[in-house]
């Protein structure tokens, strides 16, 4: 990956990539691994940019599916390691982030399905609900309902 296409098509968008790995992942290690991974997949997929939604909405998206996918293979590959250890050799991931209140609201959100989990952080990002719709490839009607539903869920797991 050239230096100047890191500086120009991804490091613009850093927040975005940053703020959903954190999402995905439960350690500091992951966390760099995920987003090593989105850049290489942007970089990757760069020739395929059709320019019919903005690059930050392609940003977006991109980023969403390499951490769904990284999950599902890690569960899968967690799985097969905790078949093989007792009890007392799984180890517990410390919290990833210094601020407490940060790593509560991840939490909770990490609680949610991997779908509601990209819907919110869309929608904490301020993207309208159109936006969100596109990168998720739903109607905004249905997120408008997901949202105040994701919201009651986070109260619940905040409180």
């Amino acid at each position: 990956m050239s230096s100047d296409f890191y500086n120009t098509s991804i490091l613009p968008y850093a927040a975005i990539i940053i703020k959903i790995c954190r999402a995905y992942t439960n350690s500091q290690e992951d966390y760099e691994d995920y987003y090593q991974e989105v850049c290489l997949q942007i970089w990757k997929s760069r020739a395929a940019f059709r320019e019919q939604s903005e690059w930050s909405t392609w940003i977006y998206r991109i980023s969403l599916n390499v951490c769904m996918t990284l999950v599902k293979q890690n569960k899968r590959r967690q799985s097969k390691i905790d078949a093989t250890l007792t009890k007392d050799q799984l180890v517990v991931n410390p919290t990833p982030f210094a601020d407490e209140s940060l790593n509560q609201l991840y939490a909770a959100i990490k609680q949610l399905s991997k779908v509601d989990r990209a819907i919110i952080l869309l929608y904490l990002e301020e993207k309208s609900y159109q936006e969100i719709a596109d990168i998720i490839g739903t109607s905004s009607n249905n997120i408008g309902v997901r949202i105040s539903r994701i919201k009651e869920k986070l109260k619940k797991l905040l409180s």
